[in-house]
Order: C-alpha cells, then sequence, then structure tokens
C-alpha cells in the first residue's frame, strides 16, 4: 500500500462551499487564477480567502447553487505542485453544463499557495 502525498492529503481537507472550515490550509496571500472567456464576469485573480469567497459566491449566483465538482485524478508533481483533474457541473442560463477542468495548486510550507483553474471552454465534457 502506497502512502498519500501530504500534499494529496492537504487538499483533501478542502471544502469550498466552507471556507472558513478551511483557513489552515491557505496561506494568508493565496492567489486563484481563474481563466474562462466564456464567464468573462469572474474570469481572474482573486486574493486571499476573501477573494476565494467571492469567487465561489459569484459562480453559485451564476450556476443557481447548482455547481458541483467531481474529482477524477490527482497528481502530485513533486514537492510543490499537485495536478487535478475534475469534471464540473452546473446549470448556466437554464442548461446543464458539464466541464473537464485541469486545476494546478502550488502548495507553500504546508498552504496552498497559488492555484490555476482551467475549465475546459471550446469543447464540453461527454456528459454534457
Amino acid at each position: 500500500m502506497s502512502e498519500v502525498h501530504p500534499n494529496v492529503s492537504l487538499l483533501a481537507k478542502l471544502d469550498p462551499r466552507n471556507l472558513d472550515a478551511a483557513t489552515d490550509v491557505f496561506s494568508q496571500d493565496v492567489i486563484w487564477h481563474y481563466f474562462n472567456p466564456n464567464l468573462p464576469d469572474i474570469q481572474g485573480d482573486y486574493v486571499g480567502l476573501a477573494g476565494l469567497r467571492s469567487f465561489f459566491e459569484s459562480l453559485g449566483h451564476l450556476t443557481g447553487g447548482s455547481f458541483k465538482v467531481e474529482p477524477i485524478s490527482v497528481t502530485p508533481a513533486g514537492d510543490e505542485l499537485v495536478v487535478m483533474r475534475t469534471r464540473n457541473t452546473m446549470t448556466l442560463q437554464g442548461q446543464p453544463v458539464a466541464t473537464d477542468v485541469a486545476v494546478v495548486w502550488r502548495i507553500v510550507e504546508g498552504r496552498i499557495a497559488e492555484v490555476w483553474d482551467i475549465p475546459s471552454v471550446y469543447t464540453m465534457a461527454e456528459d454534457a
């Protein structure tokens, strides 16, 4: 049986619906980079826990609270990076949407310091 990488264990503590319960997982000046030209109102960089709350609140508002993340794979890349593949589902403008997403987490001194959230924007997931 292989041991779980400490950075993967750290990510397992994260619940984006309850960021207040995960304050010990983020660095104080964490940066969340979100790239999605199809959602220009929320595309951009979000700084600190307040910035992350703002991002997830905006996403929740746009999707009527329907946004869900299904992790597909998690791969540590050395001691600093973790690459996660997810399938995100939501309802946008009354239509069900599923997208494949790559999320790259940078972890420094046992805390999430930076995140790149990169959804597929030109193709939908197969079960859309």
